[in-house]
């Protein structure tokens, strides 16, 4: 079922089992359920995986004070019971303000709809870190053969936002951690992308770790880099470079250019079957 038809059609008219009591949900066009937190199973498939602690015992201090404000979003589970689609931060800050019961919207939802709406509601909040972002659109990808138009249709966002997101997932795992930590900016991470040797980005990237860098000081640097890694070799025609970062671009990978004469090749990296299965579609 697309989202573009529009959330409300997700809402299903049911009645579910074991609750407390309920409630109008005026604001947001479904009935509220006041379910045991007992019942209620985590989403297998919650892109967000790091949590602030202080940011979760803040809450916990709200919560306990005012109450849940938002209700959660779940779904029934066929042997009884209820799985979470959205606002496991709400339900985890819940569990340790001791309530019994949660707010809930009930309603069906296939596996894809539970990522998409669980991504979808961690985008608009920005829960997600560039990296959990990336493996949320990758999951998309290889799980329901989505393509990069699609996914950035269900997500709502532009595809080329979506195709920059994945190229993050093939840097280092330092960079990807430092991503994480808030250490580097995602725009920062992009311009150590435009280096294709390893080695070279590592030395650039351990360079710039406490520095007070911006993107542009950054790009700076990978190319004064390049330039001096490349000395005595003749130096890369811009133009090139510029149809080389076009491809990457559109293809959502690391792409090589190399031009001898009217003659040259175009290496296009790929890191599973079904980053290949996509990229031959992009090139259909």
């Amino acid at each position: 079922m697309p989202l573009g038809k529009g959330l409300s059609s997700l809402i299903p008219q049911i009645r579910p089992r074991k609750i407390i009591h309920k409630e109008n949900g005026q604001e947001t066009g479904g009935r509220i359920w006041h379910i045991p937190l007992s019942e209620i199973a985590p989403n297998p498939e919650q892109p967000r995986r790091n949590f602030s602690h202080q940011e979760l015992e803040d809450l916990v201090v709200s919560i306990k004070k005012h109450g849940i404000l938002q209700p959660i979003t779940v779904t029934e589970k066929a042997d009884g019971g209820y799985e979470l689609i959205s606002g496991e931060r709400r339900l985890r800050a819940s569990q340790v303000a001791g309530l019994a019961t949660i707010p809930a919207i009930v309603r069906s939802a296939t596996q894809q709809e539970k990522l998409e709406l669980a991504l979808i509601e961690n985008i608009q909040r920005q829960d997600l870190n560039p990296i959990e972002e990336a493996f949320a659109y990758q999951r998309l990808i290889d799980a329901f053969n989505l393509t990069q138009q699609e996914v950035a249709e269900q997500v709502g966002k532009d595809r080329s936002t979506v195709t920059n997101m994945l190229r993050l997932l093939s840097l280092p795992e330092v960079v990807k951690k430092a991503l994480i930590d808030a250490q580097i900016s995602t725009g920062k991470a992009r311009a150590l992308l435009s280096l294709k040797d390893e080695k070279e980005l590592l030395r650039v990237f351990n360079g710039m770790i406490g520095q007070q860098m911006t993107v542009r000081d950054v790009e700076k640097t990978v190319a004064d880099y390049g330039q001096k890694s490349r000395k005595g070799s003749v130096r890369r025609d811009p133009n090139v470079l510029a149809q080389e970062k076009m491809l990457e671009e559109r293809l959502g990978t690391r792409v090589q250019i190399t031009k001898t004469g009217e003659k040259g090749r175009i290496i296009i990296d790929y890191y599973s079957a079904n980053e290949l299965k996509r990229i031959l579609e992009e090139l259909a």
